[in-house]
């Protein structure tokens, strides 16, 4: 069955934070996902937009659907 909780890992030991219903003695297999930190998401929110002005998007939509008008394959014949 798979479930997901939130946990805490603290002095080598991951620490649920919310009710788990397993039998004791238990074995399970764990997927951890770490949550960013709040320095992390400033820093990933300061980025957004960096790119502004550096490159023309039209332009580069307009180069992506030429290139995918030029074929190198042959005419299908049916």
């Amino acid at each position: 069955m798979l479930r997901k909780i939130r946990a805490r890992f603290s002095h080598g030991v991951i620490e649920p934070l919310e009710k788990v219903n397993v039998i004791e003695g238990k074995e399970l297999e764990l997927t951890i996902e770490e949550k960013p930190t709040k320095a992390e998401d400033e820093s990933f929110l300061k980025a957004a937009g960096s790119w502004k002005g550096l490159i023309d998007a039209e332009e580069m939509i307009k180069n992506i659907y030429a290139d995918r008008n030029i074929s190198t394959r042959t005419e299908v014949k049916l």
